[in-house]
């Protein structure tokens, strides 16, 4: 059997601007801490959900490249991943909680459309015990905030293997 040899010629791959993490190591790790923190308690599907969304609202391609990885491998269907970025769109593929949780993390990681509208809030609550929904804030607000150090620094996508900082 001929194999052939693929020959496609990708753009270059760019560099990140800076390490961060070797700059400011204690934020590094208070940044893991409080990602630990914040994600006790989800069901770590709707997490992986919630970390794509938000990595795809911050066009954080790092960020998109390790959770997609992390919620292949913890068995999330490539069809329910693909149609995340047209959720709305295609709201049965998601369970009511899930649509929830999606529809709050476009308001918290968009909130200059607007603050968190009153009714998303509401629909949210409707899903989740206020704990759990304290939670899903934490969670939400922590993938923002990672968006947004990969994003500066323009962390290069491609190399992350699932559960490589678990």
């Amino acid at each position: 059997m001929e194999t052939t040899e693929n020959t496609t010629e990708y753009a270059p791959e760019h560099p990140a601007r800076l390490t961060w993490t070797q700059h400011v190591p204690e934020v590094y790790k208070a940044m893991v801490r409080l990602d630990a923190a914040a994600r006790k308690g989800i069901d770590p599907t709707l997490l992986e959900l919630v970390k794509i969304r938000a990595s795809q609202l911050n066009h954080c391609a790092y960020c998109l490249d390790m959770h997609t990885k992390d919620a292949l491998a913890a068995g999330e269907s490539v069809e329910r991943i693909v149609q995340l970025s047209a959720w709305d769109e295609s709201r049965h593929f998601y369970t009511e909680k899930e649509l929830a949780a999606l529809e709050l993390t476009e308001a918290v990681t968009v909130i200059t459309d607007g603050f968190v509208p009153d009714d998303v809030y509401e629909r949210a609550a409707k899903q989740f015990e206020e704990a759990e929904l304290a939670q899903l804030i934490a969670a939400i607000t922590v993938i923002n905030a990672w968006n947004r150090f990969a994003v500066t620094t323009r962390m290069v996508p491609g190399h992350y293997t699932p559960g490589q900082y678990k």
